[in-house]
C-alpha cells in the first residue's frame, strides 16, 4: 500500500517520482522533473529507500544462518539400497551420435536400421551370455525409436522390458529382463 512521501516508479514508463496524495486507487505523484501526475496504484512501484535496505540487513541475524549452514540437513529423498554382490546393468546408447562418428549422408531409414541392428546385436549377446538385465538409452524424441525397440524386443521370447528408472535416466530409456532358462 502506497503512503504520501513514499518513492515510487511508473511500471511501464521512465517516470520516478514522491507520492503526494492517494484516493482510493488513484495516485497522485511528482516526478523528478516537478510534474504532478496521476496513476493507478496497479501502475507504480514502491522504490525501496536505501536506508531502510540497510535497516533490513541489519536485523539479519548472521550468527543463526552461520549454525544453519554448519548443521547437516537430513535428507529429503530415499537413496537406493543396492546389495554388495549387485552389478550395474550394461546401459547401451542407441543415439546415432553414439554409433557412427559421422551420420552426414544416412538416411533417416539407415539410422533407424543400424539403430534396431545394435540393439538386436545386444539383446542376442545378453542371451547368449545369460546377462540377466540391460538398459537401452534411446531418448525421448518422436518415440519412433521406442517403438521400434518395442517391437523387436517383443519377438523374443522370455524377454520382459519397461521403461528404466525415471529419476536415472527421464523418459528416455528402456530396461530389458531375460528369463533364463536353467541348462
Amino acid at each position: 500500500m502506497l503512503t504520501k512521501g513514499d518513492k515510487v516508479s511508473v511500471l511501464d514508463e521512465a517516470i520516478n517520482g514522491v507520492v503526494i496524495s492517494v484516493k482510493n486507487n488513484d495516485v497522485l505523484i511528482e516526478t523528478e522533473d516537478g510534474f504532478t501526475m496521476t496513476f493507478q496504484v496497479n501502475e507504480l512501484l514502491k522504490i525501496q529507500d536505501s536506508g531502510s535496505l540497510m535497516n533490513s540487513i541489519k536485523r539479519i541475524n548472521v550468527d543463526e544462518i552461520t549454525k544453519e549452514k554448519t548443521e547437516p540437513k537430513a535428507r529429503s529423498f530415499v537413496k537406493e539400497k543396492k546389495d554388495k554382490r549387485e552389478v550395474s546393468a550394461p546401459e547401451f546408447d542407441l543415439h546415432i551420435e553414439k554409433l557412427v562418428p559421422n551420420k552426414r549422408g544416412m538416411s533417416n531409414y539407415d539410422i533407424l536400421t543400424l539403430q534396431t541392428e545394435t540393439a538386436q546385436r545386444h539383446i542376442e549377446f545378453a542371451i547368449r551370455n545369460r546377462i540377466p538385465k540391460i538398459v537401452f538409452i534411446h531418448g525421448v524424441g518422436e518415440g519412433i525409436l521406442k517403438a521400434e525397440l518395442d517391437f523387436l524386443l517383443g519377438r523374443y521370447d522370455g524377454v520382459d522390458f519397461q521403461d528404466a528408472n525415471y529419476q536415472k535416466y527421464g523418459l528416455g530409456a528402456t530396461e530389458v529382463y531375460f528369463r533364463q532358462n536353467n541348462k
